[in-house]
């Protein structure tokens, strides 16, 4: 990963935890655990794990609705030519980390 990709990436990440946690409707506590650029910079994709677990189908989807919303607030904050398409998926691995780290408090 390129300095200048790795500092987009950065950025998105805090700005999208700025602007999910802005947006959000206090149902549930969303946070951004990483994100993912194209070499490019056209695409990107930001990771979120969500509690309680139950509200997880709810918040990724408020969250893929305000997509149009945050690529506007990326524009407004960010100084680059392109402005990255963002995806927003559930951050699968931090999920198998936090059940491996329950497992192991089990033993």
């Amino acid at each position: 990963m390129t300095n200048r990709n790795e500092k987009v990436t950065n950025f998105i990440k805090e700005l999208g935890a700025q602007f999910l946690g802005r947006e959000n409707n206090r149902t549930s506590l969303i946070t951004v655990t990483r994100a993912i650029v194209s070499p490019d910079l056209k695409r990107a994709t930001l990771f979120i794990t969500v509690l309680p677990d139950d509200k997880e189908h709810d918040a990724l989807e408020f969250a893929k609705r305000k997509r149009g919303e945050f690529r506007e607030f990326l524009k407004k904050n960010m100084q680059i030519k392109v402005i990255p398409f963002v995806d927003i998926a559930i951050d699968l691995g931090e999920k198998n980390r936090q059940k491996i780290d329950e497992l192991l408090r089990e033993k």
